[in-house]
């Protein structure tokens, strides 16, 4: 019986059992899709990054004496939507069956599950056998429950998979080390370099080029620094575990202008396309921990040593936050896609594209992503997230601009990040409160106030810093929304005893109506 099998380009998964026994009848069928690209302008680097992870996949596949058809993006038989695709290969193939792995997105597994229904021939769907969670988990856990809280869900995975656990009880005698976790750089501690892999996309690019793909972003040269084999990946999380881990917790929220990365993993490309699965990192992790355990070096903050600070706090975005976006997806898919609690309309400012801004913070988060297709969680919640939350614009025009321009964007871990978390635009399924701030938090936690043109200790004035009268002007317009939220006690009862209130306004509309020149 002749069977296809589709492999999506996130579906890099080799330990995967479809690829354990050598069946000659199974045809592994990979397509560089006109769709994939087009659905929003991607940055370069992620449109090269997925085709080269692709192809070395399927090389990987071939070598392992599997029977591959890989569709290349110029390839002339290679049509633009994936059903037609699929219907001439299975018609080219005399295909009697038809598989596919489920797909994370929900606009694919929709189309998957349709072009199934009029199939003639056997066809199977099949898990990716990636995630700790299944799709259903999340909302079976949140059954009859008034709220999702990510630090239920989190324990609830703790014990599930007893990871880092003294019989029922968390090991290290607390659940979360967050408060430990948000200290701004000191001087003192070594940034390692950070490992990058050189791996050639000059004929990716040209390809690209002559397909007449639109795309944003810089690519520096003809490669790209993100591991694209499942071997790359392995030393990179092999170099976090030994050189970043001991200060990845401490460090997390702290940015640096001349470097980005700081002591984060840059894993998440290698994980959201499989080449790695979320349980071999963190049992990676683990291990080494384990390992200075046994050698008394466990201290927090001890050089060179990971201490429980760390290891929690790396675990909670592995099995806590990325297992709780995913579960918020598909519990709330399609209609998410939709939500807008705020009302939001404004346009996204031009610079977002082209970082032609004098605010530092944004100017530099921008152009660092534009370059290098990659920013870490908090220049992304609290610069750009910020401001657009602050300024009111549109959650579609977010999400557009975040799923295009960063390398790990898919949307089932976008969209629940920038709407759900970032924008609010929930309602707080997501986050429990809107993550804004003023001035006074970017400089705490970076350095990027110290050479911008605004003054971050002003709420008015020609210097003074945008975030500032924008954070009370929201607050201010969205009393009714928010003064019932506990969270935000402190911020409204601030706020009825802010001074000057009408002229920090003023001075927020002012800024409102002249976003692009900023």
């Amino acid at each position: 019986m002749t069977t296809i099998r589709l492999i999506l380009g996130d579906q890099l998964n080799l330990n995967h059992s479809w690829f354990q026994e050598l069946k000659p009848n199974v045809h592994y069928l990979m397509i560089e899709s006109r769709e994939e690209t087009d659905y929003v302008r991607h940055h370069i680097q992620k449109i090269a990054a997925f085709f080269l992870a692709m192809r070395e996949f399927a090389s990987q596949l071939t070598a392992l004496g599997h029977s591959v058809i890989y569709l290349t993006i110029d390839n002339p038989q290679n049509k633009k939507i994936l059903e037609e695709n699929l219907s001439m290969i299975l018609r080219q193939r005399k295909a009697e069956r038809f598989e596919y792995q489920l797909p994370d997105e929900f606009r694919l597994d929709q189309k998957l599950s349709k072009f199934c229904e009029s199939l003639t021939i056997a066809w199977q769907a099949t898990d990716s056998e990636h995630f700790f969670s299944s799709r259903n988990d999340f909302a079976e856990f949140f059954s009859g429950k008034k709220n999702y809280i990510m630090e239920n869900f989190y324990r609830h995975m703790r014990r599930r998979f007893n990871i880092l656990m003294s019989g029922d009880q968390p090991e290290g005698g607390q659940w979360n080390f967050d408060k430990a976790n948000r200290q701004s750089y000191d001087q003192k501690v070594a940034l390692p370099e950070a490992l990058n892999f050189d791996n050639n996309v000059s004929e990716i690019l040209r390809q690209i080029r002559e397909s007449e793909i639109s795309t944003i972003g810089n690519i520096d040269g003809e490669t790209i620094p993100f591991p694209v084999t499942r071997d790359q990946s392995l030393q990179l999380l092999s170099y976090f575990c030994e050189n970043l881990l001991p200060w990845f917790g401490t460090y997390q929220d702290a940015m640096l202008q001349h470097h980005p990365t700081l002591f984060h993993s840059r894993l998440s490309f290698a994980l959201n396309v499989k080449l790695i699965s979320a349980p071999e990192v963190i049992e990676a992790a683990i291990a080494v921990f384990r390992k200075q355990q046994t050698k008394g070096t466990t201290k927090q903050n001890q050089a060179g040593t990971i201490s429980i600070e760390q290891i929690e706090g790396f675990m909670r975005q592995i099995l806590g936050w990325r297992e709780f976006m995913r579960g918020l997806y598909w519990a709330q898919m399609p209609s998410y896609k939709k939500l807008n609690f705020f009302e939001h309309d404004h346009p996204l400012p031009s610079w977002y594209w082209d970082a032609q801004t004098d605010m530092n913070c944004i100017r530099t988060a921008i152009s660092q992503s534009l370059n290098t297709a990659y920013a870490h969680h908090i220049q992304r919640l609290m610069i750009t997230g910020n401001f657009a939350l602050l300024t009111g614009i549109h959650p579609d025009e977010v999400d557009a601009w975040y799923l295009g321009i960063y390398i790990d964007a898919i949307e089932w871990v976008e969209i629940t990040n920038t709407r759900g978390m970032s924008q609010y635009a929930d309602g707080g399924m997501a986050a429990t409160k809107p993550y804004v701030s003023s001035a006074n938090y970017i400089h705490k936690m970076s350095d990027y106030c110290r050479s911008c043109r605004y003054d971050y200790r002003k709420k008015t004035g020609n210097a003074a810093c945008p975030f500032n009268s924008l954070y009370w002007y929201f607050f201010a317009k969205n009393q009714d929304r928010l003064k019932g939220n506990p969270r935000l006690n402190r911020v409204y009862h601030t706020l009825d005893k802010l001074e000057n209130r009408e002229v920090i306004f003023h001075q927020a509309e002012q800024y409102l109506q002249n976003l692009e020149n900023l």
